[in-house]
């Protein structure tokens, strides 16, 4: 019988396996990617996995601070341009190919398009080691938020020819799956994405910190969580949270997170809150004490934001794709728009805005819709698709 991703893990598994990740960001940076290849290694070497992280050096660091067994092997980096505290690594070749030859990992994850990614991939074909990769952002869109979209279409042969080179790439839903493989690329599969309702849930609501918003309980309040970002469309959160104020003229508006855009933004809406960027339970009390969450975004590979504030009880608007149109029924336990569609999602913000009983049964309901995404279901299906790319196999 051939051997699938929903193989039981017990057919697979034959002693202590040696995975590389390389991968240009990881905790404390805050980001979905970092946070996603966070929890999936931390998941494999729960299941029996020896898990090597390969990056680049964060600014100030000296050793790899984790609390995890996970094993840190830290390279040179530069600077990303337009990310602030992000690294790019080096295609430091002959450091990996020493690395492995002293100690061969079972398989290579490669997390990043850069010349690290890049390196890492030659290395392991030509040492014969099984390669899988993850698509995770889309920089091929991002380029006409920087002013290069001339850049794009070789952007993306750039990214369709490493990710062809690996025997499964991985993406978080089937929108993106079906996106790219009408752009040429092979052996795509989903690999979910999960949410720690623990964590996030709309128990951490917290009057004070309301209150430090100048936010009565019945004052309707408007989050967003994200990188504040051109690609982010953030002009149509603030058009939103002008329709609200008109309806609720002691509506609140809060930004959490960091990023170009940010000062900006401050000198223009002083009257806006700015939380800066916020971790753990820190970011799951702001969710919870929120009550709806705008996110606009239209160049998400998935939003891992989406299904935070799902579990932490809020009320959604969002675009219908990503993970807005995986876990969003329009008007059950969210409100969506068609991609694109600005005024849809402004009306939207408009017709929810003054409804606080609405608001309270679509966070109940989003709660209840994403609790069954647990990041242990996603590892043990990476790790099926890590054994299928050990034994040779392609999604072909």
């Amino acid at each position: 019988m051939g051997i699938t991703p929903d193989t039981p893990i017990a057919v697979l598994a034959h002693g202590t396996r040696h995975l590389s990740l390389v991968t240009e960001t990881w905790p404390p940076e805050i980001n979905g990617v970092a946070m996603t290849l966070s929890k999936l290694a931390e998941g494999l070497s729960g299941r029996d996995w020896q898990v090597e992280i390969i990056r680049p050096r964060q600014n100030g660091e000296s050793q790899p601070q984790t609390k995890s067994a996970l094993q840190h092997l830290l390279v040179p980096g530069l600077p990303i341009p337009g990310y602030a505290g992000l690294r790019f690594g080096l295609p430091v070749a002959e450091k990996l190919e020493r690395t492995w030859t002293a100690r061969r990992p079972d398989v290579v994850h490669i997390a990043t398009e850069g010349p690290l990614g890049w390196a890492a991939l030659r290395v392991a074909r030509r040492m014969l080691i099984p390669i899988t990769t993850t698509f995770h952002t889309n920089f091929h869109r991002y380029c006409r938020h920087y002013h290069l979209g001339w850049l794009r279409g070789a952007v993306t042969r750039h990214l369709r020819t490493l990710h062809n080179q690996s025997a499964f790439t991985m993406v978080p839903d089937a929108i993106l799956r079906k996106t790219l493989q009408q752009e040429g690329y092979r052996n795509v599969v989903v690999l979910g994405r999960g949410v720690d309702g623990a964590l996030f849930d709309p128990a951490r609501r917290s009057p004070a910190l309301r209150a430090a918003w100048n936010a009565r309980d019945e004052d309707p309040v408007a989050i967003h969580v994200g990188r504040l970002a051109p690609e982010k469309n953030l002009g149509v959160v603030v058009a939103a949270f002008e329709r609200m104020q008109h309806r609720q003229p002691n509506a609140r508006m809060v930004w959490v997170g960091d990023g170009p855009e940010l000062a900006k933004l401050q000198r223009r809406y002083p009257h806006h809150v700015f939380a800066g960027p916020r971790r753990g339970s820190d970011l799951a009390e702001h969710y919870a004490s929120a009550d709806m969450f705008l996110f606009p975004s239209l160049t998400e590979t998935y939003g891992n934001v989406v299904p935070e504030a799902m579990a932490s009880g809020l009320a959604v608007i969002a675009y219908e794709y990503a993970a807005a149109a995986m876990h969003i029924r329009h008007r059950e336990n969210g409100l969506l728009a068609p991609y694109g569609d600005t005024e849809t999602f402004l009306r939207n913000v408009s017709e929810l805005t003054g409804e606080p009983r609405q608001v309270r049964r679509l966070g109940t309901a989003a709660r209840s819709a994403v609790m069954a995404n647990s990041w242990e279901a996603v590892s043990a299906a990476f790790e099926n698709y890590l054994h299928l790319a050990m034994q040779g196999g392609r999604n072909e």
